[in-house]
């Protein structure tokens, strides 16, 4: 990391704001929106959110200034698709030798190393002890750092299928909380995990890689059970993710009404089509595939998960190129736990490979992302009424997106990520 120069002594996150102005200013910002930079960018913060970004001028009598002259700014960036409670070196059978809080600990130094990396929301989608929102709480509370999260809780499915226990005998009577099978009965378990905290609901509409006893292509649930999920959620005015390998699930979450499709591995020119006409966003995981085959055996994941991530990978990346050149609305997702949280800004690169323009792969993660969460203008932009969330890297991201793997400063919130 490059090295820059802080105006005032180091500002802790945790510490409460108190009606504190604070001023952050670099050579120049990118307007994600425009595409467009603003020189000499001043980024006025006042309680947390932004007031005024001006080109130039005085600073506000007072206030605390950030100067991170050297840099470019954008807006803290957004993954639409992680698992804080999850670390990959624990694949398979392996995280069964650690107590059942074992991952609410692994959440909290996730949970850093993300925000450390620049990004400055998350939406988390399938927990388990729901250890994320007891994480976004000591996070909200000032106990600990992190992004600000969005949380599904546990993810909903059918029984046997890739949201559902799968990996022990009968004799464990192992059952996901999430898990039902019928139209009526997931309307319970939506109502039961925004009861908990949910703020918007995670379905399994297929199999998945990392299940047993499931295959990627395969729809799990109907669609009725699918619409159930989401004219329920969208009643409590909550957003839907569905995990959606096959092509087939892909298309009954997307009539459904279901809002973000992940992963969408194996979508067909009719997916492509619906996505597009019905502004479904496609939440595509392009990257973590690399880390899983050069790193999954010696990280105890099965070889049958492992046939199953090698089988899909290509043709999820080739879809990827499909969908964003027939314009359907992209977002980023990394599918972090499955790979290192750290590690995430790698994927940029690849989607710059695979047809985007770097300012495309930096809208997927900000502008697109926000709208996608229902939070347009809070989050993913740099303009008044927005969080003041920034992060400042050294180059020209538009010429080299790979400048985003390597995010030199971070700001939360108007505080500067020590």
């Amino acid at each position: 990391m490059h090295r820059f120069l802080i105006a005032t002594a180091a500002l802790a996150l945790a510490a409460p704001l108190s009606a504190e102005t604070v001023a952050v200013t670099a050579d120049r910002m990118l307007d994600v929106e425009t595409g467009k930079y603003l020189a000499n960018p001043v980024v006025v913060i006042v309680d947390g959110k932004i007031t005024s970004v001006t080109s130039g001028g005085a600073l506000p009598q007072g206030a605390e200034h950030v100067d991170l002259a050297g840099h470019t700014l954008l807006p803290g960036l957004i993954d639409m698709h992680v698992h804080l409670d999850g670390r990959p070196e624990y694949g398979g059978y392996s995280g069964l030798e650690f107590t059942d809080n074992f991952s609410t600990v692994l959440g909290v130094v996730n949970a850093e190393r993300m925000l450390r990396v620049g990004f400055t929301t998350v939406r988390n989608v399938g927990d388990s002890n729901y250890n994320v929102k007891a994480l976004d709480q000591a996070i909200e509370e000032g106990w600990t750092q992190g992004p600000r999260i969005v949380t599904t809780n546990y993810a909903l499915g059918a029984t046997g299928g890739h949201c559902d226990e799968t990996y022990l005998p009968p004799s464990f009577e192992a059952r996901s909380p999430g898990v039902a099978d019928s139209p009526e009965d997931f309307r319970v378990r939506v109502r039961e995990q925004r009861k908990y905290g949910a703020e918007a609901i995670k379905v399994c509409a297929t199999g998945g890689v990392f299940s047993r006893n499931t295959e990627p292509g395969q729809q799990q649930l109907h669609e009725e059970e699918l619409r159930a999920i989401a004219d329920e959620a969208h009643f409590w005015g909550l957003k839907v993710a569905a995990h959606a390998h096959g092509a087939g699930g892909i298309k009954a979450a997307i009539r459904a009404g279901i809002d973000t499709i992940e992963h969408a591995s194996l979508i067909d020119d009719e997916g492509i089509r619906l996505a597009k006409e019905r502004g479904a966003w496609l939440s595509m995981d392009i990257y973590n595939t690399d880390y899983t085959q050069r790193t999954g055996k010696a990280n105890g994941v099965l070889e049958d998960n492992l046939r199953k991530d090698r089988e899909i990978a290509q043709i999820q990346r080739d879809n990827f190129r499909k969908a964003h050149k027939a314009g359907v609305g992209m977002v980023f997702a990394s599918d972090a736990g499955v790979m290192p949280h750290e590690e995430i800004g790698g994927q940029f690169a690849v989607m710059v490979e695979y047809g985007m323009t770097p300012l495309e792969a930096i809208r997927a993660a900000t502008v697109n992302a926000s709208r996608a969460l229902g939070q347009e203008g809070q989050v993913g932009v740099v303009k008044p009424g927005a969080w003041g969330d920034l992060i400042a890297v050294s180059g020209d991201p538009l010429a080299d997106v790979s400048e985003l793997a390597d995010v030199d400063a971070v700001v939360k919130g108007g505080i500067l990520v020590d």
